[in-house]
């Protein structure tokens, strides 16, 4: 299970990277190995409004349907169009070419509510 140490992690499995004021988000691999194979990414629109802790896209595996929450607020400025097309690329690469969306951030102070990788693993158990 692969948890990089540069990023931050919500309780609802979801990483920000930052990269120049803005958010980079997606599915860590915790949860993508949980949901199985994806076969449909929804997506926010760009320009929509993100708020921390409310949905912004959810997953389709051949389990579930999972609903994704928002780690920070913000608006969304890019979307990974790929994802669309392709879904399972979240499945074999969910921290790089799996990113969901890219979000300028409304309050960068919520990135100090989120966990560092220690505590994520710690909270699921696994290492």
């Amino acid at each position: 299970m692969e948890t990089p140490v540069e990023l931050k992690y919500s309780e609802q499995h979801v990483w920000v990277r930052v990269e120049n004021g803005r958010a980079v988000i997606g599915v860590t691999d915790f949860a993508q190995e949980e949901f199985g194979d994806i076969v449909y990414a929804e997506l926010p629109e760009l320009n929509d409004e993100l708020q921390a802790g409310e949905p912004f896209g959810s997953v389709e595996s051949i389990k579930s349907v999972t609903e994704l929450y928002a780690p920070v607020s913000g608006t969304v400025v890019q979307i990974n169009r790929a994802l669309l097309d392709n879904p399972g690329i979240i499945n074999l690469s969910p921290y790089e070419r799996g990113w969901m969306a890219i979000v300028e951030l409304a309050a960068p102070e919520q990135l100090n509510e989120l966990w560092d990788a220690q505590r994520y693993n710690d909270s699921y158990g696994h290492e």
